[in-house]
């Protein structure tokens, strides 16, 4: 008899409790409909402050499908799904996330695309944003000509975190220890072929997101630097743009003073001048200090999640 395939599904949770049943009912359905494949079901609870540690523990223990990692604090969605998959076990991994947004029913086609088409990987991107304010819309449009400008990992406008992934794709993700992590960025980067669907993200069936526009410019901040070294080479092509100019108005200011003297008038455009180039250095040693600080972060070796266990027997999570 021929050993069955197995899936394992990753659901990142952050305050999701009204959510979370959902999501359990409908995956479960969906799963069972998939002919001789096994299955199991990981859901990663983000530190939430509701009920939903609670609630996916209790699932765990009425169905053996089901596994639970609980953080000891919020650590972050890219922590949550690095954890799922270190966790997982299928020969194929999903990811999904709990607001229903990404629907289970198309969890049957992805894996027999997967199947069919001997592809690494099945993933899914959207254009409508339907749930999406003007401006988050705005904001995630130009966020993806930025990033396609700027990195050499390339990355499909409108990506979800949705997709089917064969269990090498996964070894490959997890091989990628760094601290600082941006999934979206890793997929480019390691490779792989990925069948790349088109669907209308539904709108959330329950609870609020979580993720605003502030957190959605520093997820961005966040991938740039990560994957792109361009804004370091702007700072340096600026800078020597600057000492290119200032040499010349040296020279200018030399060839002025020794024809008509040295007049004193221009001083308030001069303090202007002073005032901006102060303004661009301050902001390019932000720039700097961005990347410096992911490098301390990085050294510090610290663990990329801790889980919280039991009040006799807590368990940290390395990267080794």
């Amino acid at each position: 008899m021929a050993v069955k395939e197995s899936i394992s599904t990753i659901i990142p949770c952050f305050n999701e409790e009204e959510s979370i049943p959902l999501i359990y009912d409908e995956l479960k359905r969906v799963l069972k409909d998939i002919k001789n494949v096994d299955y199991e079901i990981i859901f990663v609870d983000d530190g939430s402050s509701d009920h939903t540690s609670q609630i996916v523990k209790d699932l765990s223990k009425k169905d053996k499908k089901v596994k639970t990692v609980i953080f000891s604090r919020n650590f972050g969605k890219e922590a949550a799904m690095y954890a799922g998959l270190e966790k997982s076990t299928g020969d194929f991994v999903a990811i999904l996330d709990a607001d229903m947004q990404d629907p289970p029913e198309l969890l049957k086609a992805m894996y027999h695309i997967i199947k069919e088409e001997n592809v690494d990987c099945v993933a899914l991107y959207t254009k409508s944003h339907k749930g999406y304010s003007f401006v988050r819309r705005y904001l995630t449009n130009c966020w993806y000509k930025i990033i396609e400008s700027l990195s050499s990992s390339k990355q499909m406008p409108g990506a979800r975190d949705f997709r089917l992934m064969k269990r090498k794709m996964v070894d490959a993700i997890l091989s990628m220890k760094e601290y600082n992590r941006y999934l979206k960025g890793i997929y480019g980067y390691i490779g792989y072929e990925t069948k790349w669907l088109p669907y209308d993200a539904p709108n959330r069936q329950a609870g609020k997101s979580k993720f605003n526009i502030g957190k959605l410019i520093q997820y961005g901040v966040e991938g740039i630097v990560a994957f792109s070294t361009t804004p370091l080479l702007f700072a340096a092509y600026v800078g020597l743009f600057f000492c290119i100019v200032s040499f010349l108005l040296i020279l200018v200011i030399i060839i002025k003073t020794l024809i008509w003297g040295d007049p004193v008038s221009g001083w308030p455009s001069l303090a202007c001048l002073v005032v901006f180039i102060g303004g661009l250095q301050l902001f390019f040693l932000g720039i700097l200090g961005l990347y410096i600080s992911k490098l301390y972060l990085e050294v510090k070796k610290r663990p990329i999640y801790i889980e919280k266990g039991d009040e006799t027997n807590e368990t940290s999570k390395s990267r080794h």
